[in-house]
């Protein structure tokens, strides 16, 4: 019989500790972001409470995984049976909100018959035997699509682009009353004192009796990171485009007003460009002003295009469940719903990350691509390259072709040519402000640039920028480019990614080729005239893979 006493007696095991991963910059400040001491014999009585059987009965709980913002935990019952357990992060805000959305979600998703686990039990509170926000789930056995992904072969990819395709037609498909985060109505009435706008089209919740489903506050990221928690301000639900497209930039107008202070940018190669001087929020807040005053004029005039429907919020290989046995290749289950937003089709018209190969010029051209002729000529190191690069391309191609085929409403916000840059322009001026408005500004100016394509009435551009603020950005934005790719440079040679994570198995060595690269920089920087001590010093302070001060990062939340 296990005792889940015994597992408690190490609060540093892994069953409580992020141990996946590392991060080269600020490791212990990540880690304690990730940890979470839950009670463990409280979570077995809940466990035996939702499954209607003993605490005795189970005889196995591990970790199974961990992301970033959750670990999953798998148990085993006596008779063989397994469900997940999966226990958020101190770092998810606004938690309860989140728990309790992801659960609506998911069994909305499922009424409608979607593959996504079922959910037996939840709690969107710590006020539990458990003392922790947890959900209980169905365990769906398979494959993850990440451990094949990259050795699919061209039928499996059509097979797999074919399926996603069907997937995402039947979930855009979906009407919705208005835009939001998906909720039970009695856990918002618990949360809020509202119950948000009920959906029209009711959906059999045999999973969990909770009542019927609503559309409360988006759950989108930017709108509640950090201290804008503690913002009251508008999140939803929405009536309209318009709504959404201003509620994101009015949120940090809120967050500036009593938040704002000068930084200097969070992204270090970035400062030089900036003088590493601290930069005032002033013109962030004038570039939101003036984009508040354009947005109306990015709603499309088709209504097909402002319709609202539900994308999955951060689709990845990771998060796909397959099957691989003799009947092919088969998606099983479709996980992490957290932070799901209904949102207007042009904003939910994109590929995921993990398909979408827009930087190649080949893939734009939607041609069938193919090995080069000289293929077999070519060395082994350049085949494989080739190969790695035919598989992007197949993939991109298939997806675009099987959304042409099964979900002509995604294929139709894909193809309008104006929608790329609405989301683009909608996305930074919601995104958090930390010590830069380049983006937003570039934005806004191809906005006012391109006015008479958006403002299809004749209406007069409300804002104007001279040709020297047109110059200077232009300007700046070259010497950011170039700065990205001293970045990007930095993350492949050492092999982290942008938050600087990296296999916990390879910490090591890429924290000793961080300090090569920077000892090297640092030894040309010293033996350059050019290069006085003052400049040496800022190199010093601002190198990109040393640690920040705890309270420096606080500032940008």
């Amino acid at each position: 019989m296990l005792d889940p006493m015994s597992l408690m007696t190490n609060l540093e095991s892994e069953i409580f500790n992020y141990t996946t991963g590392r991060f080269l910059v600020n490791d212990a400040h990540h880690l304690r972001q990730r940890r979470r001491v839950f009670d463990i014999p409280g979570l077995f009585k809940l466990i035996a409470k939702a499954m209607n059987c003993k605490t005795d009965q189970i005889t196995d709980f591990r970790k199974l995984g961990e992301g970033g913002l959750n670990r999953v935990f798998l148990i085993t019952l006596d008779t063989e049976f397994q469900l997940i357990a999966r226990v958020p992060y101190p770092r998810v805000t606004p938690k309860a909100y989140v728990v309790a959305s992801e659960v609506a979600t998911m069994d909305f998703l499922r009424s409608k018959g979607l593959p996504i686990p079922k959910v037996y039990e939840y709690s969107f509170s710590s006020n539990n035997e458990a003392k922790t926000e947890y959900i209980l789930m169905e365990y769906v056995k398979g494959t993850d699509l990440s451990q094949i992904w990259f050795n699919l072969q061209e039928d499996e990819i059509v097979s797999l682009m074919d399926q996603l395709a069907n997937f995402e037609s039947t979930m855009m498909s979906i009407s919705f009353p208005a835009g939001g985060s998906i909720y039970y109505a009695r856990d918002l009435m618990e949360l809020s004192g509202d119950e948000g706008i009920p959906l029209d089209e009711q959906a059999d919740s045999s999973a969990l009796e909770k009542g019927r489903f609503c559309i409360g506050p988006d759950l989108s990221i930017p709108l509640w990171y950090g201290r804008r928690e503690q913002l009251d301000v508008f999140r939803g639900p929405y009536e309209d485009a318009k709504s959404v497209l201003v509620t994101g930039a009015k949120k940090e107008l809120a967050y500036l007003d009593r938040f704002g202070a000068p930084r200097v940018p969070y992204q270090r190669f970035r400062r030089e460009y900036y003088k590493y001087e601290k930069q005032t929020p002033s013109d962030h807040v004038k570039n939101l002003g003036h984009y508040l005053r354009l947005a109306p004029s990015l709603v499309p005039d088709d209504d097909a295009l402002s319709a609202f429907c539900i994308r999955h919020p951060d689709l990845t290989e990771n998060n796909i469940r397959v099957s691989t046995d003799s009947g092919g290749l088969q998606i099983l289950s479709v996980l992490d719903w957290q932070h799901a937003a209904v949102l207007p089709l042009f904003l939910n018209a994109f590929r995921p990350d993990f398909i979408q190969n827009e930087e190649d010029e080949v893939s734009r051209t939607m041609v069938k691509p193919e090995l080069p002729d000289d293929f077999d000529k070519l060395p082994e190191e350049v085949q494989g390259r080739e190969r790695e690069l035919l598989r992007c391309r197949l993939v991109h191609f298939h997806y675009n072709l099987s959304t042409w085929a099964y979900n002509r409403i995604h294929h139709q916000g894909l193809v309008n040519p104006l929608n790329p840059f609405r989301r683009r322009i909608f996305i930074h001026a919601s995104a958090m402000w930390e010590g830069e408005t380049i983006e937003l500004l570039s934005a806004l100016i191809v906005l006012v640039l391109n006015w008479e394509i958006f403002a299809t009435d004749g209406t007069p551009c409300p804002v104007a920028f001279t040709k020297e603020e047109i110059v200077t950005a232009d300007k700046l934005d070259q010497g950011l480019a170039i700065a990205d790719r001293s970045d990007r440079w930095l993350r492949e040679y050492v092999g982290c990614g942008v938050d600087t994570w990296v296999l916990a198995t390879n910490y090591e060595r890429a924290k000793a080729l961080g300090e090569d690269v920077k000892r090297v920089t640092l030894e040309a920087s010293a033996n350059d005239e050019e290069t006085t001590e003052e400049d040496h010093a800022i190199i010093v302070a601002n190198w990109p893979l040393d640690d920040m001060d705890e309270a420096e990062i606080e500032e940008y939340k």
